[in-house]
C-alpha cells in the first residue's frame, strides 16, 4: 500500500514550487515560458514513488512535478528554471529542459511526445545491461497524435522492453479538446500492440502509486511494456499567462473539486493523522521552497566562457 503521508509531502512541495514559479514568472525572474502542472501532482508523486534509484524517466514540457517527485534538489531546480549558473544544467536548459542523469531524469522536453523515443532507448539500455531497471515516459493525451509515440510503443512491444508509458490525460491538447484531435482511446491503442493498459483516477495519489507499483513490478519481471492512463485536470492554461479564452469558465471554477492535495488531506485525517502534522508538512514545504528560491537568487547567471560547454566536442590542437 502507498505511503499516503509521503505522497502528500511530495505533492505539497510540487504545488508550492509551482505557485512560487507563477509569481516569479510574473515578476520577470523566470526567462522564457513555463507550463505548470497544478492539479496534476497526484500523477507525478504516485508514479515516481514506484521507482527505484536505478530507474529512469523522460518528462514533458509540463515536467516540474516529475523532476521534483524524482528527487531533484529544490535549489538546483529553481536555479535552473531561473537561469542561474548553479542550476542542474548550469541554467542553460530552463523550465522545459530540466534534467539530472544522476537521478535518472532524462529531461523535460519542449516537443510534444518527444520524450517517448528517448525513454525507449533508456529502456533498451536497461534490458541489454541486465540492470532490472525500468523507464517511465510521461506524455499528455494530445501526444497521441504524434507518430513517434506509436513507433515507441511498437518497438517496446516487439522487444518486450521495461517501459512504462504514463499518459497524464487532462483532456486538453494545448488549446484544443483532445477528443477533437485524437480519435483513438488509450485502451484500444494499447490493445492494438498487445500491451496491458490500466486507467486510474489521477486525483487519487495512492491509487496511482499502487497501480504504478504493480506495473513496475511486472516490468522488472520482464513482461514487456505497460500503458498507464491517469485521468487528471490541468488547472491553469497551456502556458503561464494563457488567457484560456478557449475554455469554459465554469470548468475552471470547478477545479477545486478535483484537488489531489485536498483528496489526500481528507484521507489522511480519516486515517488518524493529526491536523497538526499536516500543518507542519505544509509549513515545511513553504519553508523549503522559500529557502531554495533565496539560494537560487544568490547565484550568478551563466557566464559566456562556459556557455558552449557540452554543446560541441573539443577540437584537437
Amino acid at each position: 500500500m502507498a505511503d499516503l503521508l509521503a505522497l502528500f509531502r511530495v505533492m505539497l512541495t510540487i504545488r508550492e514550487a509551482e505557485l512560487a514559479l507563477a509569481r516569479l514568472f510574473a515578476e520577470d525572474e523566470v526567462p522564457g515560458f513555463i507550463h505548470l502542472s497544478v492539479g496534476q501532482e497526484g500523477v507525478a508523486a504516485g508514479v515516481c514513488s514506484a521507482l527505484g534509484p536505478g530507474d529512469s524517466l523522460a518528462s514533458t514540457h509540463r515536467g516540474h512535478g516529475h523532476a521534483i517527485a524524482r528527487g531533484i534538489a529544490l535549489e538546483e531546480f529553481f536555479a535552473e528554471v531561473m537561469g542561474r549558473s548553479g542550476g542542474i544544467c548550469r541554467g542553460r536548459g530552463g523550465s522545459m529542459h530540466v534534467a539530472d542523469l544522476a537521478r535518472g531524469m532524462l529531461g523535460a522536453n519542449g516537443i510534444v511526445g518527444a520524450g517517448a523515443p528517448i525513454a525507449l532507448g533508456a529502456a533498451l539500455a536497461h534490458q541489454v545491461r541486465g540492470t532490472k531497471g525500468v523507464t517511465v515516459a510521461f506524455f499528455g493525451d494530445g501526444a497521441l497524435a504524434e507518430g513517434a509515440l506509436h513507433e515507441t510503443l511498437n518497438m517496446a512491444a516487439v522487444w518486450r522492453l521495461p517501459l512504462l508509458l504514463v499518459c497524464e490525460n487532462n483532456g486538453w491538447a494545448e488549446f484544443s479538446r483532445s477528443d477533437t484531435q485524437v480519435a483513438l482511446k488509450l485502451s484500444a491503442w494499447a490493445a492494438a500492440f498487445g500491451v496491458p493498459h490500466n486507467e486510474v483516477d489521477g486525483i487519487d495519489a495512492a491509487a496511482v502509486a499502487d497501480t504504478a507499483a504493480e506495473a513496475v513490478a511486472a516490468l522488472r519481471r520482464g513482461e514487456g511494456p505497460h500503458v498507464l492512463e491517469a485521468r487528471t485536470h490541468r488547472w491553469r492554461g497551456h502556458f503561464e499567462g494563457d488567457p484560456q479564452r478557449y475554455r469554459d469558465p465554469e470548468e475552471t471554477g470547478r477545479m477545486a473539486a478535483h484537488d489531489p492535495l485536498a483528496r489526500s488531506r481528507t484521507a489522511l485525517l480519516a486515517a488518524g493523522i493529526a491536523e497538526a502534522e499536516l500543518e507542519m508538512a505544509e509549513r515545511a514545504a513553504l519553508t523549503a521552497v522559500a529557502a531554495a528560491i533565496a539560494g537560487a537568487r544568490a547565484m550568478p547567471p551563466p557566464d559566456w566562457e562556459t556557455a558552449q560547454l557540452g554543446a560541441y566536442a573539443p577540437t584537437k590542437g
